[in-house]
């Protein structure tokens, strides 16, 4: 079965498209680094709990849509395998190719599916 990153973060609202353009730029990345599948989700129902939401999670603000994107991967190892190269590949540096988003508030983790029904 495969493996998923999850990610959740906060993009302005007025930089959608170019939210939009850096994704197109850097993850075909992932892809080449071994993913299979690379999801990124825009917020567009996303709604405000009264003890806890997503907004809360990234400290989203105002002018901010909160975003949900995962990678999908064979197996853990190709994925521990893939963000090593990630990591070295000079064209991950975030001088060249600026995130648009505050990666410091980017909730993230890896998760073992128990069920994919399709």
């Amino acid at each position: 079965m495969a493996y998923i990153d999850g990610f959740v973060f906060a993009v302005p609202a007025a930089d959608k498209q170019v939210f939009i353009d850096f994704v197109h730029k850097f993850d075909p990345l992932m892809l080449e680094f071994g993913a299979t599948r690379v999801v990124e989700c825009w917020g567009d129902d996303v709604p405000h709990g009264k003890q806890t939401d997503f907004y809360r999670a990234v400290e989203a603000k105002d002018n901010e849509v909160t975003c949900f994107a995962w990678i999908e991967w064979p197996d853990k190892a190709t994925r521990d395998a893939g963000m090593k190269k990630m990591m070295e590949d000079p064209r991950m540096d975030p001088k060249d190719n600026p995130m648009p988003f505050d990666g410091k508030r980017m909730i993230f983790g890896g998760f073992q599916p128990v069920l994919d029904i399709r």
